[in-house]
């Protein structure tokens, strides 16, 4: 799950990365969320990253990464 916001170029860079490693993923614009979405959508945030900073990526619910990182996200893709 990529936890985003729409105006996020760091956020875009890594929905565009993940599609060409053949990532499947889905994503969520937090900044675009209504109540009581938003309020969730934190929430699950900052139980991995208590900054609650974007974009922030949980791997199957054991795993996060925070910000754009190239070579984790190889990793996850197993490149």
């Amino acid at each position: 799950m990529l936890y985003a916001l729409s105006t996020c170029g760091w956020c875009k860079k890594t929905k565009e990365y993940l599609r060409e490693l053949g990532v499947a993923y889905r994503y969520v614009f937090v900044d675009t969320l209504s109540e009581p979405d938003k309020s969730e959508a934190v929430a699950a945030i900052t139980a991995w990253n208590p900054d609650c900073s974007f974009p922030t990526i949980v791997i199957d619910n054991n795993r996060c990464i925070v910000g754009f990182n190239a070579e984790e996200l190889k990793k996850i893709a197993g490149k």
